[in-house]
């Protein structure tokens, strides 16, 4: 089952697009043409309160209190549209992933950022029952109740209180942990708490990041493949100028996470710069690209999302 970790097709997110109901670009038709079963659709929390500051995405105001919950009604409201007028599966339970498959594309419904719930707990039982959340990310870029962030100053040591009842309330629901965009320090904490995998669903290697740098180093990587779960690598052309490129990529995180512990995390439609994998029609190409880099069949088949789907086999409910 080929799989993506982190996705916003479909043009999908957006202040405007949201308020102005604006008309979605086609998803389910690439999806079909490129051989993708599911991915990870992911609304995001915190829009209302960032913006693009020197080409990077940084909070700039507080939100209301019930602001950013608010938005993330509306934004997940959006994402059912999107999912009804492209006739798409949703995958809520382990049979509904079984059942994906190109022919049928599916989505995982997922929150980049956990900042819609203020902070309380209660609130994943809620977008779980009301909106089928199966995959959130704790953070993006602001500094939430739940942690701390890559991309500006920590506050918090890493996970808070709050984010570690989050990480046991999704895990004991059947929704998947995603630690992109959290420190290391956090990254620590939600492994030492978690008893379901891990995912830090869209990143690179970098032997040495810099400072408020989104890519990871091996040790950040190896924290999460110790969770048995998965890193997706991402398509950025400031990175990776051409296919090859990504595959040698993908082959460096295996080099230090294992080959069962790296996939596809596209960020489709979601980046700031262009993208070496502009659409699910490209797909082919990376697979390509990865058998050329030296991968089997078998490994190129984990890495484009036989190992995502074990992730999500093991945390998704019954």
């Amino acid at each position: 089952t080929t799989m993506d970790l982190h996705s916003h097709g479909g043009s999908l997110i957006g202040l405007r697009r949201i308020r102005e109901k604006a008309p979605f670009s086609p998803l389910a038709a690439p999806m079909r043409e490129g051989g993708m079963a599911a991915i990870c659709l992911a609304v995001v929390a915190d829009s209302p309160a960032t913006r693009v500051e020197d080409k990077r995405i940084r909070p700039y105001r507080d939100p209301d209190p019930g602001e950013l919950y608010a938005y993330a009604g509306q934004a997940f409201a959006r994402l059912f549209d999107l999912v009804r007028s492209q006739e798409l599966g949703v995958v809520a339970t382990r049979a509904d992933l079984q059942a994906a498959t190109p022919d049928r594309p599916s989505v995982i419904v997922s929150s980049e950022g956990g900042d819609f719930l203020e902070g309380r707990a209660d609130r994943v039982d809620e977008a779980f029952a009301k909106w089928r959340l199966r995959h959130l990310q704790l953070t993006h870029y602001r500094v939430n109740e739940l942690g701390d962030i890559q991309t500006e100053p920590p506050v918090h040591g890493g996970l808070t209180a709050a984010g570690e009842a989050v990480v046991r309330r999704c895990n004991r629901l059947g929704i998947v942990v995603d630690v992109a965009h959290g420190t290391y320090d956090l990254v620590k904490r939600a492994a030492a708490v978690t008893d379901k995998p891990l995912v830090l669903s869209h990143t690179s290697l970098n032997p040495k990041p810099g400072r408020y740098s989104r890519t990871i180093g091996p040790d950040h990587a190896r924290v999460i493949a110790e969770t048995n779960g998965v890193i997706g690598i991402w398509p950025p052309s400031t990175i990776y100028p051409d296919l090859a490129a990504m595959a040698e990529g993908m082959a460096r995180m295996v080099e230090v996470a294992g080959i069962d512990h790296v996939g596809l995390g596209s960020d489709m439609m979601g980046l700031l710069s262009p993208a070496v994998l502009p659409g699910y029609d490209q797909l082919p190409g990376l697979a390509a690209a990865l058998l050329a880099q030296g991968f089997s069949k078998e490994e190129m088949l984990k890495l484009l999302g036989g190992n995502i789907r074990r992730v999500f086999l093991a945390g998704l409910p019954a």
